[in-house]
């Protein structure tokens, strides 16, 4: 009896007060899963240069992009769909909110088969777009057809990463992710490193990895169980579709704005460094991916604690998870940037330890984008929070604005000075221009939702 007491205590509501080690429990498990998620993306790029070779290395690297711009649809509907039904949630409309979260999980599933057709028509056309040719070509065409095949289960996996929390699930989302995290760690190993099957081992490694994170919500959701959503039957609601789009139009338009920003950056690479750039610039985005993944898992974790209390008029515990929030974003900021320093030549030489000449250019570019870890923070945060309050608009701005515009601005100008540290530099100062505008932003906004 007593462990059931204690084991009831132990549980965290979405409805609770959040004290700072209460906060950072409930978010934990998402910032794990997110961490996990880019690990086991970051094994493909490992694997790939390191037993397949740099130039279909540098041709993951040209069509991830594309393949990410796809994925970003599932992290919208999960976004902006958990913002949605947390907040019916909220108001005490629990029917609606399954009904909310069904029809939205149904839709993505509609909207992965389409865009797996889609996807194989253009595939070709679009990777001589990105400049791929000869050898290159043939490598984005393997990994892309058969990434594409598994994107149902991608984009469910980004959109279940949400509504798991948005459930009170975030250990079992945790658990999936790690799950899937060790399948494709496996399969990286078994279907390159012993079968020989060289990029398309490392697509179909991912693809089965993916069935796992898209798969097993899937079926939990489609059964009874304890938690607070349930598939269901529903309609289509084009109004909570609109407003779940436009809500997380900011994580869509992040995830198209880096893509393009990547094609950018390797187009600049190719100019100044050749394919060493592009394939220092992979290596680069691992560390990105991994390191981000901080801030974004926190992110994920607290929106729909932010998006609960917004809807039921709590705005003491709105202002208590804002500050608090600001804190862990500058400690995790600056403990990131150090962490970057110390790491960058260890974790160069595990990629690209066996070119002397990339292993300069990769461990110096390393360094000098680190130093951006210390400002993103803010505004990954600051972009979420207001998705969590329904406001997608200056979310949307907020991303726009860092993932697109001031990258764009900074790549093509500071290369023009600083040679190939111009590029590096480039996310240092897209990042403190975003900067100025999040905390505009959230200074202009704070009595309209109480956060201050």
């Amino acid at each position: 009896m007593l462990g059931r007491i204690d084991k009831k205590k132990a549980e965290i509501r979405l409805s609770d007060h959040f004290t700072g080690e209460r906060l950072l429990r409930f978010v934990m498990p998402s910032v794990i899963m997110m961490v996990f998620t880019s690990i086991y993306g970051v094994v493909d790029g490992l694997f790939v240069s390191n037993y397949v070779g740099k130039t279909p290395f540098a041709a993951l690297n040209l069509i991830y992009p594309l393949l990410m711009i796809l994925g970003g649809l599932g992290f919208m509907v999960g976004t902006g769909g958990s913002a949605v039904v947390a907040m019916a949630l909220g108001e005490g409309k629990k029917e609606k909110a399954n009904q909310y979260f069904s029809m939205l999980i149904y839709v993505t599933i509609g909207l992965g088969l389409a865009l797996t057709a889609v996807g194989f028509a253009g595939l070709r056309p679009v990777a001589r777009i990105l400049g791929a040719s000869g050898e290159m070509l043939e490598n984005c065409i393997v990994y892309g057809w058969i990434m594409l095949v598994f994107q149902t289960f991608f984009m469910l996996q980004n959109v279940f990463q949400s509504f798991l929390i948005t459930a009170e699930k975030p250990k079992l989302g945790l658990a999936v992710t790690v799950a899937a995290g060790l399948t494709n760690v496996v399969l990286d190993y078994v279907f390159i490193a012993v079968f020989g099957w060289g990029l398309a081992g490392a697509a179909l490694a991912t693809g089965f990895s993916q069935m796992v994170g898209g798969g097993i919500p899937l079926v939990y959701f489609l059964r009874k169980n304890k938690s607070l959503l349930r598939l269901t039957k529903t309609r289509l609601d084009t109004g909570i579709l609109v407003k779940t789009c436009a809500n997380g139009s900011s994580e869509l338009m992040t995830n198209i704005s880096m893509s393009l920003v990547t094609v950018l950056y390797n187009y600049q690479l190719m100019a100044l460094a050749g394919e060493n750039g592009v394939a220092a610039y992979g290596v680069i985005m691992y560390m990105n991916f991994v390191f981000c993944a901080m801030f974004i898992g926190y992110a994920i974790g607290c929106a729909p604690i932010v998006s609960y209390h917004y809807g039921a008029g709590n705005r003491d515990e709105l202002g208590n998870l804002f500050r608090k929030s600001l804190v862990i974003m500058a400690v995790t900021g600056c403990a990131m940037t150090l962490l970057g320093q110390v790491m960058a030549a260890p974790l160069t030489r595990i990629f690209v330890g066996y070119d002397r000449e990339l292993y300069e250019l990769t461990c110096q570019g390393m360094r000098i984008y680190a130093l951006s870890f210390i400002l993103s923070g803010f505004n990954i945060f600051g972009s979420s929070f207001f998705t969590a309050l329904g406001n997608g608009g200056v979310s949307a701005a907020i991303s726009f604005l860092r993932t697109l515009v001031f990258q764009i601005v900074s790549v093509l100008v500071l290369p023009m000075y600083l040679g190939v540290s111009g590029i590096w530099l480039s996310i240092v100062a897209a990042e403190g221009l975003a900067l100025a505008v999040t905390a505009c932003f959230l200074a202009r906004n704070r009595k309209r939702y109480g956060y201050a």
